[in-house]
């Protein structure tokens, strides 16, 4: 059986995240080879199963990478004898050969969030978002099996194109997030006593600049001595208007943005933070939500779909929209500790049903399935 994976497409974060848990996870089968398109800056496993594909076609530049993807990968699946393509970035711009059965995923919600398209200027990013919306179904449409990583995102789809084989596997937590009762190191660069903690890409829909006016209008009592930490890289185009409102209300000494932390440093960032805030208005599986509720820390999340399904009932929700609203989830918590111990135990025991051990086991018992079959 031989699994061809194109993933060019995860330069950085969560797509690499997930490929990286699921190729820790693969089940140990000698009838199994993986033979891996993927940039070099993701790290695989030392696994006899695993093989990194290369390509002599540049395949940094999109355009590049799709004129490869339509017209090189065919000839390298045929020459292989692929049985599956598997495509996690969920764009399939391959014309496969016969035989050869296409996976795809569906993670990016954002060209199907219409608010949000909406309000980019007209120019090239809101033209790429209408031209990937089209793409993103088309692929799924004619897919053997699309993957869907919430049930929220597979209503969404199902009700815009017809899907012949959907299914929802959603992303899990890795264990070194689990760090509820152990004891990590404070880590560099954290304040002293006591911050909330928000960790994210400075985006527009990650609502940075209503969570700064909501902190900037706690009541005096519980700001003081109380800091607000932004994890996430500052070199995009939403971090200096947030720098700017943080300097207009003089919460300069309050408020830090110190940049992206390294990924292994997160659990220590959550775990001591005070409360965990995820202000997000359009996620398809929100991993950052996810990794924060197994550090046993109360978290105070976005009341937009998909975070309900993934938080459950009994965590703080608000409206990301609304900063009068973060004001009065942030006071609850804030002021009542029997209240944040009781979120926090909520947020944790709903952690449980996220494990990495479980996505990759569902997905690969999924494209195996779909290679035996092509093979009967």
């Amino acid at each position: 059986m031989k699994i061809v994976v194109n993933a060019y497409s995860a330069r950085m974060g969560g797509g690499q995240t997930y490929l990286k848990n699921i190729f820790a996870h693969m089940p140990a089968r000698t009838d199994v080879e993986m033979l891996v398109f993927a940039p070099a800056s993701l790290e695989l496993p030392a696994d006899p199963q695993i093989k990194r594909a290369y390509s002599r076609w540049p395949t940094t530049n999109p355009l590049l990478r799709a004129l490869w993807e339509r017209w090189v990968l065919p000839r390298f699946l045929r020459r292989e004898r692929a049985d599956v393509l598997f495509c996690p970035g969920g764009v399939v711009g391959t014309r496969v050969p016969t035989g050869c059965k296409v996976v795809t995923m569906f993670r990016n919600m954002i060209p199907f969030d219409p608010a949000l398209v909406g309000s980019m200027p007209l120019g090239l990013q809101r033209l790429r978002n209408v031209i990937l919306r089209r793409v993103l179904l088309r692929s799924m449409a004619q897919a053997d099996l699309t993957i869907f990583i919430s049930d929220y995102a597979r209503r969404l789809i199902e009700r815009l194109a017809r899907i012949p084989n959907p299914v929802t596997i959603p992303h899990g937590i890795s264990e070194k997030f689990r760090s509820a009762g152990h004891a990590l190191p404070r880590p560099n660069g954290a304040p002293e006593g006591r911050y909330l903690l928000y960790v994210s890409r400075f985006d527009i829909y990650k609502h940075h600049r209503e969570v700064v006016r909501a902190f900037a209008a706690l009541p005096m009592k519980l700001r003081e001595g109380l800091n607000l930490v932004f994890l996430g890289e500052t070199d995009m185009p939403e971090a200096g208007p947030v720098a700017q409102l943080v300097q207009e209300l003089g919460l300069d000494g309050q408020v830090m943005m110190p940049g992206a932390a390294p990924y292994e440093s997160l659990p220590a960032w959550y775990q001591h933070a005070h409360a965990i805030l995820f202000a997000s208005s359009c996620e398809n599986c929100p991993n950052i939500l996810l990794e924060s509720m197994g550090s046993g820390r109360p978290v105070l999340s976005s009341n937009v779909m998909p975070m309900p399904e993934f938080g459950g009932g009994e965590i703080a929700y608000f409206s990301p929209f609304d900063s009068q609203g973060i004001v009065r989830a942030m006071v609850q918590v804030l002021s009542d500790s029997e209240y944040a111990q009781r979120v926090a135990r909520a947020a944790l025991l709903r952690s449980g049903r996220y494990d990495w051990k479980i996505t990759a086991q569902e997905t690969w018992c999924r494209l195996f399935e779909l290679a035996e079959h092509k093979k009967t």
